[in-house]
């Protein structure tokens, strides 16, 4: 068994900081505006996502992925970045929690663990553990998920999708 039939990849998730909802078509300008920061992407194996061309193919995978969410501000709705659940890479009984940026103002501090809170608590009412595949050389996003109680998972990776690029590795967290 993989994720379940009735799993919800794109609920509307409230917070006190960040709401999370999900992504339309005419969101593009408002995560372009975030994600064509070059810093965004410093150190991710898709380095040049912040280019207009790149950052409209992912963000097109993304509402093809039918899992994309947009995350907002929730005092004013401003956008300042996005997640998505997937189920492509796992294995029975676990949910991927993935391709997630925000912008440089907004790293750092709580934004990010209520982003992952809020969704790990939904993907938790499905499945007993959620996966994190990440960049080898990507250490912001390792240190991230460690920092919200991810443990690297040994021996499991996949090779990058990027030509030449270091291999995704994957972390896990468990339901309590």
């Amino acid at each position: 068994m993989t994720t379940p039939a009735a799993f919800d990849y794109q609920p509307t998730l409230e917070g006190l900081l960040v709401r999370l909802r999900p992504v339309m078509g005419d969101d593009f300008a408002a995560l372009f505006a975030v994600g064509g920061d070059p810093k965004v992407w410093a150190g991710h194996p898709n380095a040049d996502r912040y280019q207009e061309g790149a950052f409209r193919a992912y963000f097109d995978d993304g509402i093809a992925s039918g899992g994309a969410l947009v995350a907002e501000l929730s005092q004013d709705r401003t956008v300042i970045g996005w997640s998505r659940y997937s189920n492509l890479y796992v294995e029975a009984d676990e949910i991927e929690i993935g391709w997630t940026f925000l912008g440089c103002a907004y790293w750092g501090g709580a934004l990010n663990a209520e982003m992952k809170r809020l969704m790990l608590e939904h993907a938790f009412r499905y499945v007993p553990k959620v996966i994190f595949r990440i960049g080898e050389t990507n250490v912001r996003s390792r240190r991230a998920a460690e920092k919200i109680g991810a443990r690297l998972i040994q021996g499991r990776r996949t090779p990058s999708p990027s030509p030449g690029g270091p291999d995704n590795l994957f972390y896990v967290v468990e339901r309590r």
